[in-house]
């Protein structure tokens, strides 16, 4: 069991770091390409790369979503589950879900795989991509404080249970920041810098609801 529990902590960290790498090449690199490339390197990158590095990012997501449910499964057994975990994980749940559900299926219409309002389709595989990045950094930092950040510890032994203002302050906010990623504007997500920004700064606000409250 300790071995499984351990491959799949591998499996999951493995995938991860393909999906989020993936996730940044498109936010930070990609983007800024299809902006000043020329018609033909475009084109070629539409029909070629694009559709090549959506298929490791969605399965990639797809991988790590599922190791993260059977972790989460143990964690639960074991009595392990923290704030920091069912945050991160929340969090990483809606971005996986932003993947299948939004990203993927509007950039098929976005690179001309399947009919529709292609500029329609890009805004909002953007947007909801942006919010992937957005809740990036949070939701990496939940999953690691949840067995390592001392604070939780801390609170445990002063008498606290989790689960509390906090907590449910935070998740109304990733909750809110998801509505937006789905009927809602870019606002400072525009910029690869401004989200950048906002996402170390959701990091802060996010923990600090959950620590302080």
């Amino acid at each position: 069991m300790l071995i499984a529990d351990f491959l799949f902590r591998w499996l999951h960290l493995l995938a991860g770091i393909t999906w989020i790498g993936l996730l940044y090449y498109f936010n930070f690199i990609q983007g800024g390409y299809f902006k000043a490339a020329t018609p033909e390197g475009l084109a070629d990158a539409k029909a070629k790369l694009a559709p090549e590095a959506l298929w490791w990012f969605r399965w990639a997501a797809m991988l790590t979503f599922i190791t993260g449910v059977l972790l989460l499964g143990s964690l639960h057994s074991k009595g392990l589950l923290n704030d920091y975990i069912v945050l991160g994980s929340s969090m990483g749940t809606l971005m996986f879900l932003n993947v299948w559900l939004v990203i993927w299926p509007n950039q098929k219409i976005a690179l001309g795989m399947k009919e529709g309002d292609a500029a329609a389709a890009g805004a909002k595989a953007l947007l909801a991509s942006r919010t992937n990045t957005l809740f990036s950094a949070p939701m990496a930092f939940g999953m690691l404080a949840g067995p390592h950040f001392g604070g939780y510890a801390r609170l445990l032994s002063e008498g606290g249970s989790g689960g509390g203002l906090g907590f449910m302050l935070a998740m109304a906010l990733v909750l809110a920041l998801q509505v937006n990623a789905i009927a809602g504007k870019m606002g400072p997500l525009t910029t690869v810098k401004g989200v950048i920004h906002c996402s170390i700064a959701l990091t802060v606000v996010i923990f600090g609801l959950a620590y302080y409250l």
